[in-house]
């Protein structure tokens, strides 16, 4: 039911039912109750696009996420653990999350152009940053309200969340090395994505600590997917020798490195020493032998990356002390069997 109905069906204007539903005071207080009893009876449900076009907010945040394409879907069980505190903060403030997908080759800055210039949502959260990107700029030449997961060279000074990938770096580099491994792999994200850059650096930088030269054949990069794992692996193998460890950016990726290093049998921890992925997800657990990874809580990632964009907003930026967010989130290494093994005794 529409308010056109509910004024007929109460015989007075449109304009007493939207006065009274706005809660404005010049509504008597017996119109009012009988227009909020008469909408919860029937149904009556707000048409969203003509009050957010009179009010000039959607009430909506928009989450710009890429996914791989074709059937490699990409951000499982990352974005869903996000978005639970995303959501439980912008429901605080009567605002919904709405996400909007996109491929990591398509037209990212055609899209973003769509959400501000039809103003579809109030602000934007953007992940996985690349090391220059134009959606930054463009948000900042707009004055449109965002917030990014991921640092970049672009943007100005703008509020970011990321994790900290040097620190995952140095972490694993660390105890790899003092395992005795000199050969030590890196498989990394492409296109472009920031986190990519930072990783590489920060594992360029853990390996020079160790006096450990670096050797670009053992960097390798691919779709953050498990079909991905099994393809670099498949090139490891076939480029030889193998590294006697490695750290891989994503335990999605170390699914298939382990589904192709068991058909050629090599076993993970016993023949090849694997620490591999951000987040503590239910594949790390349950991989033979369970991997060492780095874990955080997404949900408070989330619930922190919704207050740094919600602290842009005007009529949110008071609750939550204005300003510029800028952190870097820590990661908490997770020993298990999956590098355990030692060289040189």
């Amino acid at each position: 039911m529409g308010i056109r109905e509910l004024a007929k069906h109460l015989n007075i204007s449109i304009g007493t039912v939207s006065r009274a539903l706005n809660g404005r005071g010049d509504v008597n207080p017996e119109t009012r109750r009988r227009v909020l009893a008469a909408a919860a009876e029937l149904g009556y449900s707000p048409n969203q696009s003509g009050r957010s076009l009179r009010q000039g907010s959607t009430s909506a945040i928009a989450f710009m996420l890429q996914t791989y394409s074709g059937a490699e879907l990409y951000g499982e069980p990352f974005f869903i653990g996000l978005f639970s505190g995303v959501q439980e903060v912008l429901a605080r403030h009567g605002l919904d999350l709405i996400v909007l997908l996109n491929t990591p080759d398509g037209d990212h800055e055609a899209q973003l152009r769509r959400v501000v210039e039809r103003r579809l949502a109030d602000g934007i959260l953007i992940p996985w940053t690349r090391r220059i990107d134009p959606r930054l700029d463009y948000l900042i030449q707009r004055g449109f309200p965002f917030a990014a997961l991921g640092r970049s060279e672009s943007g100005g000074d703008h509020p970011w969340l990321d994790l900290d990938f040097e620190q995952a770096a140095d972490v694993a580099i660390d105890r790899l090395a003092g395992f005795g491994h000199r050969r030590i792999g890196l498989v990394n994200n492409g296109h472009d994505l920031m986190h990519g850059h930072i990783l590489l650096a920060g594992y360029r930088r853990a390996l020079a600590r160790h006096g450990i030269g670096f050797d670009e054949s053992l960097v390798r990069t691919e779709e953050m997917t498990e079909a991905g794992g099994y393809r670099l692996a498949e090139g490891l193998l076939r480029d030889g020798p193998l590294p006697t460890a490695l750290l891989v950016g994503s335990e999605r990726v170390a699914v298939g490195v382990y589904r192709r290093l068991n058909e050629a049998g090599i076993r993970p921890g016993r023949d090849i020493a694997i620490i591999g992925g951000m987040i503590d997800s239910p594949a790390s657990r349950f991989l033979s032998p369970a991997l060492t990874c780095f874990r955080l809580s997404l949900h408070d990632l989330g619930v922190r990356l919704a207050e740094a964009l919600l602290a842009t907003m005007p009529d949110h930026a008071e609750a939550y002390g204005g300003g510029t967010v800028q952190a870097l989130w820590p990661l908490e290494l997770v020993p298990r069997e999956s590098d355990l093994m030692r060289l040189g005794g």
